[in-house]
């Protein structure tokens, strides 16, 4: 299913908090805190050229953030960029002045983060980030996960010496109860969806994000004409298109937000024209954005920002992660995730519908970006779905 945007906010400036937090100086501050940290390394941007040409376009560019900062997605970029922040404003009060991230390892600093408690919900990725963005500056985390967040997700968790809360129901029942506890027991709530009232640590971990779109650009000898992305409550879709509406202004590439059919809280907003919750459905294989209900801070940007809303199906994502890792002629091998190449998913189908390219002006002269957001997070699901496991994948590459 493809929806274009035809909302009234379409192609309009962004309203003066998102613009804060997704703008160039919101953008340039995330550099500076991730420049800050020794694990930093910025991820590899591919070309796949012998894909884009089977696709019937000018050029494909994956943005690969399976190994971002030892964590294996995007995420890494969110969570822990926002629990440190919260960190430094808290000294700059303790202090009576404003702190760097370069005093993050000061033993003052590191005494007042002693005594925060983050918390979060989360199906893996963004939990992971905020438990190691805990541990990094010396302070507790408590993450509550729910029934569909894999055994080894979890430990991955709590590798970072985080407290893990096991809830009944999907990632939203989580997200609920975290807002719950969090308020009666004083937890600094570091959330990457929000809600009324709670808007603007999600915008600290939307503004993580931006730092994909500054690298990517910079490895680019020109902007792409479209980006496929993908979107569970819609942070990281709004955090890509919004800072590209920034950065690029009139040049900015066509935003297409794709989710899957059986969890696309973000295409029915975009249906009702509002936020809009879905009803429970089948879990979905992309499990990371398997959610009911958008972000509002991210829909208000993706009304906005977003051209174009389209869903696709579970044998799409498995498919990419296949060809991901047995690629056509010299393309790279990449290994992504279930949820990780479902931008790339949207695109395939796309491309190969006449009315999806002629709607999107998907064409041989466009030149197309996609981010791979996750790597193989969970080792033994990878290799049950694509056929062989991530190291043999790396074999590949060597």
């Amino acid at each position: 299913m493809l929806l274009l945007n035809q909302r009234p906010e379409h192609n309009q400036p962004l309203v003066a908090a998102d613009a804060e937090a997704l703008g160039m100086a919101g953008g340039e501050r995330a550099e500076h805190y991730l420049k800050a940290r020794h694990d930093h390394a910025e991820t590899p941007l591919h070309a796949l050229p012998a894909l884009a040409d089977q696709l019937g376009i000018a050029a494909l560019h994956v943005k690969d953030e399976g190994q971002r900062l030892g964590l294996g997605s995007f995420k890494a970029l969110g969570g822990a960029y926002a629990v440190m922040r919260l960190v430094l404003e808290e000294a700059g009060k303790w202090l009576g002045r404003d702190v760097d991230i370069s005093e993050i390892n000061d033993a003052r600093v590191r005494e007042i983060a002693s005594s925060m408690i983050f918390v979060c919900a989360t199906d893996g990725n963004h939990g992971r980030s905020v438990a190691q963005g805990a541990s990094l500056v010396g302070a507790r985390s408590v993450i509550f996960v729910h029934a569909g967040v894999s055994p080894e997700r979890v430990a991955a968790i709590a590798r970072f010496g985080a407290e893990i809360v096991e809830v009944e129901g999907g990632y939203d029942h989580a997200v609920r109860e975290v807002a719950r506890l969090g308020a009666e027991r004083g937890w600094k709530i570091v959330s990457n969806t929000s809600w009324l009232g709670y808007e603007r640590v999600p915008g600290l971990v939307m503004q993580g994000y931006t730092v994909i779109v500054r690298e990517t650009l910079r490895r680019m000898a020109e902007p792409p004409t479209h980006v496929f992305l993908q979107a569970g409550v819609g942070g990281f879709a709004a955090a890509i298109a919004g800072h590209m509406a920034v950065m690029l202004g009139s040049r900015r590439p066509k935003a297409v937000v794709v989710e899957p059919r059986r969890s696309a809280c973000v295409y029915a907003s975009a249906e009702a024209g509002r936020p809009a919750a879905i009803a429970n459905q089948q879990p979905t294989v992309m499990t990371m954005l398997e959610c009911a209900e958008p972000s509002l801070v991210a829909w208000r940007v993706l009304a906005r920002v977003g051209d174009a809303f389209m869903t696709v199906e579970e044998e799409d994502a498995i498919a990419v992660m296949k060809r991901l890792a047995r690629p056509l002629g010299n393309d790279p091998a990449i290994i992504s995730g279930e949820s990780g190449g479902a931008g790339l998913a949207g695109l395939v189908r796309a491309a190969g519908d006449s009315h999806m390219r002629a709607a999107l002006g998907l064409d041989t002269r466009s030149r197309v970006l996609v981010i791979n957001s996750e790597g193989a997070t969970d080792h033994g699901r990878f290799a049950e779905l694509v056929g062989m496991a991530p190291e043999e994948v790396f074999l590949q590459t060597a």
